[in-house]
């Protein structure tokens, strides 16, 4: 098992979690100026602000000034797509929602807008080879909103999270676009490969792929590498699924039976 940290001059763990806060923060007011307050800065202040936070954090994960402002420079070089994107989830939350009235609401209020926004930037990252940096931004998210979605996953546009909490979306993960899901569902493994010396086999497809326009809802776990949703499918609550899905296919589960007693 090798360590990223070793040899760092000075490391301090809550120094490095306080910066990527702050460089998530300070990149919300730059990408959304008028919702997030920052000190009366300028829109090229607010930038020079986030960039600086993300070089400090870097410093930590990378060796040498040189290779950090690169590497700033390339995120950077893609902010207008990832904002792009991120608005296409601002709008599916909107018409995904009934209860939503207006952007604000949801830039400002639903957990759903704070997991995949960071999602967006952490894969992003994680698309980049920064070594954890990306991790510990998604579980500052799963912190903060109850959504657990790994950096490593690929998820489309139109993506939208309802109410989120105990959500669950594994690294090899591939997510197409206007997919809705709710709380409490599980994209995830099935039981792991190991070595003939007992060691876990990495760097497989482990998690299942959702085609465009599905519905996944409340409860429901779909697990493996092999495991297909196709497009325009509904996945009921509670479902457990470990196979494929042809598409435009709605999967149940058996309806509980109803027992009729005297509660006296």
């Amino acid at each position: 098992m090798k360590s990223l940290l070793d040899g760092s001059p000075v490391f301090s763990l809550s120094h490095l979690k306080s910066n990527l806060v702050e460089f998530w923060n300070s990149l919300k007011a730059y990408l959304y100026p008028a919702l997030f307050e920052m000190q009366d800065m300028s829109q090229g202040e607010r930038l020079d602000c986030s960039m600086a936070f993300l070089c400090t954090c870097l410093g930590f994960v990378q060796k040498g000034e040189d290779v950090c402002n690169k590497t700033v420079s390339k995120f950077f070089s893609c902010i207008d797509d990832i904002k792009a994107i991120i608005e296409t989830d601002i709008i599916a939350a909107y018409e995904g929602d009934p209860a939503a009235e207006s952007r604000e609401e949801i830039i400002l209020s639903y957990p759903a807008f704070e997991a995949i926004g960071i999602y967006r930037i952490a894969h992003q990252l994680f698309m980049l080879g920064i070594p954890l940096l990306p991790r510990m931004l998604s579980e500052y998210a799963h912190a903060q909103t109850g959504i657990d979605i790994h950096p490593g996953a690929i998820i489309g546009s139109h993506f939208f999270i309802d109410h989120g909490t105990g959500v669950v979306i594994g690294e090899t993960t591939v997510i197409g676009s206007h997919v809705k899901i709710y709380q409490g569902v599980t994209l995830g493994a099935k039981s792991f490969e190991f070595t003939k010396e007992g060691e876990m086999i990495r760097g497989r497809k482990r998690h299942p792929n959702i085609g465009d326009n599905v519905i996944i809802y409340s409860g429901a776990t779909i697990l493996g590498g092999d495991t297909s949703i196709g497009d325009g499918c509904i996945i009921g609550g509670n479902v457990w699924l470990t196979h494929s899905v042809e598409p435009n296919k709605t999967v149940i589960a058996a309806m509980p039976e109803t027992l009729s007693r005297s509660n006296k």
